[in-house]
């Protein structure tokens, strides 16, 4: 009888062994379940949080290279706008890179940082570079472009007191040298203007433009200052008038703010060429940043399938199933084994074997009330040999109500984050929807400005044709004044010739009349002679009367020739008359002459300064050209990267209805849990 009780003492020992090996299995699988699930819904956060900012940096990634064009354009708000889209990058990165200890979001996977986030951190260098490069010479860009339109408000008034000053020098008749510079000086401080703009519009021509503004401003201002003081060296005489240096002294006011800043712009022009270089560079490091912030996202959002959580999940859900139902089983195949020994033993051990059986029903009927899921029951202990797995039951029984209370607590928190990470989800995917449509209206917009600057382009250039031919029309003019000029003077050169033949035409008639007098004094002198002769041969009576009429034909003849003397005399006073008349003429024509060919000169001046002016003009309009297509360039360039954010934005509201989505299923995945544990029964 003992021999038989110690092999069946340690069958029973090593079944309540196996027993209490599938209770503290099944309790620890309930255990990693639990923690394996808690685990699954924190990562799907994290990765929630993971999507979001990796798609902030994809519009960030855009919004920079348009910053820094708006900077580059001397636009304050846009350097602004540059440095603050840098930080919140960097901030993003840190982030993602390194982890954020004030929400718990930990730093990524290690596959993703060799895979996504390595390249995107070395493209973000160069970037971070660039962005630094412009923002160091913010003062610089801001200088210049205050000084563009510096010169755009005082050129005009400069011109316009030129203007003035050249009616003036005019109607006092001053020196053709200085209407003439006065001239140029408004041509000079329209290239200046030009020279500024050029610079600003940087390219290949921006440092040959810096020094063409170092050299007019630096000519207009000595011709300036000569004009007020006098200047040897470049011939200019000191003006005197009140009126005129008043003007001179107005426009000195005026260029003073330019003559202070001519070394900062040959200063300026390299590093704002840096900043336009740096401002194409973040252009095209734009692409490929976005690119790289594309892959990660995607990296993220395939994350969750790349886990084992929610397969170890279930597969320990059905391993502790497959324990219970182990325990089950060899609970009732240790009964059914007492019921059979307790059959055979029935004669010997009779009352042993009821008391066992007792004993054996009373555990299955506790039992079969926490197969129902009751963890209320408890396990009545006795000193049976069913009392020590009475005994691992109830340590099992309390460890799944520890355990079912627990995934019953974390079930309801998890369905309470879900439900308001899904509410937040649902928020940002509406605010998505919304940013999507007001990008759609300034993208429609900014085509609008695109058509209506290719329309002011094309004014422009229609513009320019007119000026080009204006510039035409003034050179012909000029040189038919030119002509005119050289015409009226070969007039006064021959008008001068034939005055000066008069005048000697004259001389030769007062040498005529004092010939005549002379003739006119021997007449004279003949008369007397014959007049004495003729007394002489009256006195001689026969002998002096041949003489006498000899006397008197020689009388006769002095007459005759003193009249014919008279006569030609009249008429030689006449010619002299009309000769001194002729001369004055001639005096007077030869100065209206002088007079109509310094108007002619002058005529010539004007026109050298309408054709200056329109070539002025010209430039101008084709520099308005020029820039309205570089603005239409850049308001395609923006509407391009409207379009682009606009995707991103729509991707991004995808992803964020997918988030809500999968947190929808979160939700529902732990209202089954809670379903299923629903069915224990807990003590109250």
């Amino acid at each position: 009888m003992s021999a038989n009780a110690k092999p069946k003492d340690m069958t029973q020992q090593e079944s309540n062994k196996e027993v209490i090996f599938y209770g503290l299995l099944l309790f620890i699988l309930l255990l990693l379940m639990g923690g394996t699930f808690l685990l699954s819904q924190r990562k799907a956060v994290h990765d929630a949080e993971y999507i979001a900012l990796s798609g902030e940096l994809r519009i960030l990634s855009q919004a920079i290279p348009k910053n820094a064009s708006e900077a580059a354009a001397g636009g304050e708000e846009g350097f602004r706008a540059l440095k603050q889209t840098r930080d919140q990058f960097d901030e993003i990165w840190n982030k993602l890179n390194n982890g954020d200890k004030a929400s718990g979001l930990p730093s990524s996977d290690s596959n993703i940082m060799a895979n996504s986030l390595s390249p995107l951190q070395k493209t973000w260098d160069d970037t971070s570079e660039d962005v630094s490069a412009i923002l160091a010479r913010q003062k610089y860009v801001l200088d210049l472009h205050q000084l563009a339109r510096d010169l755009s408000e005082a050129v005009p008034n400069m011109q316009s007191e030129y203007n003035n000053l050249l009616n003036r020098l005019i109607q006092k008749k001053a020196a053709a040298d200085t209407v003439y510079r006065s001239s140029r000086q408004i041509w000079f401080a329209e290239r200046i203007v030009n020279s500024v703009q050029q610079v600003l519009n940087g390219g290949i021509g921006a440092d040959t433009a810096a020094q063409s503004f170092n050299r007019d401003a630096t000519t207009f201002g000595r011709v300036l200052q000569g004009m007020l003081q006098g200047d040897t060296k470049l011939g200019i005489e000191r003006i005197n008038d009140p009126r005129i240096r008043e003007n001179l002294q107005q426009i000195a006011v005026l260029f003073s703010p330019v003559q202070e800043n001519i070394e900062k712009v040959l200063e300026t022009s390299p590093e704002l060429e840096e900043v336009r270089a740096a401002s194409d560079s973040l252009f095209q490091l734009s692409r490929r940043l976005l690119q790289q912030a594309t892959n990660l996202q995607q990296d993220y959002q395939n994350q969750p399938s790349q886990r084992l959580e929610s397969y170890l999940m279930i597969a320990f859900a059905i391993a502790a199933l497959g324990i219970l139902v182990l325990l089950n089983l060899r609970l009732r195949r240790d009964a059914n084994s007492r019921i059979s020994e307790s059959d055979v033993r029935l004669d010997s051990e009779l009352g042993q074997n009821q008391k066992n059986q007792e004993a054996i029903i009373r555990l299955l009927d506790e039992m079969g009330d926490l197969a129902d899921g009751d963890l209320t029951v408890q396990a009545t202990v006795t000193e049976d040999f069913t009392g020590a797995i009475a005994d691992s039951i109830n340590y099992s029984i309390e460890a799944l109500r520890n355990l079912v209370t627990t995934i019953k607590q974390t079930a309801t928190q998890v369905a309470s984050a879900t439900d308001e990470t899904q509410g937040i989800a649902a928020q940002l995917a509406n605010a998505s929807e919304s940013q999507a449509q007001e990008i759609a209206g300034a993208s429609a917009a900014i085509n609008e400005m695109a058509v209506s600057i290719e329309q002011v382009s094309s004014n422009a250039s229609e513009s320019a044709k007119v000026a080009e031919t204006s510039v035409q029309i003034a050179n012909k003019g000029s040189e038919v004044v030119q002509g005119t000029i050289g015409g009226m003077d070969t007039i006064r050169e021959q008008i001068q010739e034939t005055s000066k033949k008069i005048k000697r035409l004259g001389e030769s008639s007062q040498e005529i009349g004092d010939i005549l007098s002379l003739i006119n004094d021997i007449a004279d002198q003949t008369n007397i002679l014959a007049l004495n002769a003729a007394i002489q041969a009256s006195m001689a009576g026969e002998a002096g009367r041949g003489f006498a009429v000899v006397a008197d034909e020689v009388q006769r003849l002095a007459e005759r020739s003193s009249n014919a003397t008279k006569q030609i005399e009249t008429l030689i006073k006449t010619i002299q008359s009309d000769t001194n008349e002729a001369v004055i003429s001639m005096e007077q024509t030869t100065s209206e002459v002088v007079k109509g060919a310094r108007q002619a000169e002058d005529a010539g001046v004007a026109l050298e300064e309408i054709e200056t002016v329109s070539n002025s003009l010209a430039d101008l309009i084709q520099n308005i050209s020029n820039a309205a297509r570089q603005q239409a360039a850049s308001a395609g360039h923006i509407s391009s990267t409207m379009n682009v954010i606009q995707e991103i934005t729509s991707q991004t509201s995808s992803g964020t209805s997918a988030t809500a989505k999968s947190i929808g299923e979160m939700t529902s995945l732990a209202d089954e849990l809670r379903r299923s544990v629903a069915g224990f029964k807990l003590p109250q």
